[in-house]
């Protein structure tokens, strides 16, 4: 069976994702079928190319059903547990940041030691926990146990998170961002030490796919392309 490589299917992603495979000398072809999700990397017999979303490869690389997967380190730190990929390499591209922003009003509100504070007098004064609008439940979680934030609530956004907090379904954000341009829009800024993650797109190695004389085949011809370490 041959290396099953997994790249994102379309956008601003996609087309970074492509280019710098190019510029690495390797030519990804997509398949001429309408809406084929298939494709093939050229003069590389071992290696079989599917395109999938950005969100699903991390999934996919835990499930083993493809080998090698390139996506955001955002989502595979937010989705998989430790151990299920191994970090090959970024790439350099599709740079972003995981961030808590409130609102711009809060002048006060500078530090997560500050953002502890009002988290603590908001449910003394409203009766409820302050709620922070995110996609990112693991990751969010996680880095707030760090500071000792506890007194909070995280609601799921999966659409326009930034607009939550105008529309009064939170009282603050964790989201990606790529110039804070959305969340300055929206009269939200980033504190000062709440910068979660530095985010790019990477290349990942499933841990648990069947990596036979084939798939191994196909990695070390395609890795000597950008020099990826071995697994």
């Amino acid at each position: 069976m041959a290396m099953k490589l997994g790249l994102p299917s379309k956008g601003r992603l996609h087309t970074r994702v492509i280019d710098w495979f190019a510029a690495h000398g390797v030519r990804i072809e997509r398949s001429t079928r309408e809406r084929a999700y298939s494709g093939s990397v050229a003069g590389m017999t071992d290696v079989e190319l599917v395109f999938l979303s950005a969100g699903e490869i991390p999934k996919e690389l835990a499930a083993g059903r493809i080998h090698v997967g390139v996506t955001g380190l955002d989502l595979i730190r937010e989705k998989l547990a430790p151990g299920a990929v191994t970090e090959l390499a970024p790439m350099g591209i599709g740079h972003a940041t995981l961030a808590l922003a409130v609102p711009s009003v809060w002048v006060d509100v500078r530090t997560l030691n500050d953002f502890d504070a009002v988290c603590g007098q908001f449910r003394k004064t409203h009766g409820h926990r302050l709620r922070i609008a995110t996609k990112y439940h693991r990751l969010v979680h996680r880095n707030l146990s760090c500071f000792g934030v506890a007194d909070y609530q995280l609601v799921d956004s999966q659409g326009a998170t930034e607009g939550t907090v105008k529309n009064r379904a939170a009282e603050a954000v964790a989201d990606i961002t790529s110039t804070g341009n959305t969340l300055r829009a929206n009269h939200l800024r980033v504190l000062d030490d709440g910068v979660f993650l530095q985010s790019q797109a990477w290349a990942f190695a499933s841990n648990s796919a069947d990596w036979n004389a084939a798939a191994e085949a196909g990695f070390a011809a395609l890795a000597k392309k950008p020099d990826w370490p071995k697994r």
